[in-house]
């Protein structure tokens, strides 16, 4: 893990504010060894986040890759999913959370998302 990140989440456990404090780290999706023209070719299929904190189980990896970490192979956590779990750990129903634009009500979740009630406290 990153200095800078396993710091904060050291202070913020000292302080006693991991408990209400949701942390969400996400980046690029990496590299490939392989190549289509110049440059290398983006993981496009499955990339890492970790949470911490906030009412997120400690210690637990959920999810996997292929052997290759190239393909999502084992419990495929969709983007909208992301979404939906970080909304309710902040207290939000995503389902009720929606913004009318050009006279439809749009959520961020759109008609999907599915909170991933296997990484809750």
């Amino acid at each position: 893990m990153d200095q800078a990140c396993a710091a904060l989440i050291k202070d913020l456990k000292q302080l006693d504010m991991l408990k209400d404090t949701l942390v969400v780290f996400g980046s690029e999706f990496g590299r490939t060894p392989m190549a289509q023209g110049n440059g290398r070719d983006h993981h496009v299929k499955a990339f890492s986040m970790w949470l911490a904190g906030g009412g997120v189980k400690g210690g637990l990896t959920y999810g996997a890759t292929d052997e290759l970490g190239y393909n999502a192979a084992e419990d495929v956590v969709e983007v909208h999913d992301v979404h939906a779990t970080m909304l309710h750990l902040l207290g939000i129903e995503h389902k009720r959370l929606t913004i009318k634009f050009q006279g439809r009500n749009f959520r961020l979740t759109d008609v999907h998302g599915n909170v991933v009630t296997k990484i809750l406290a």
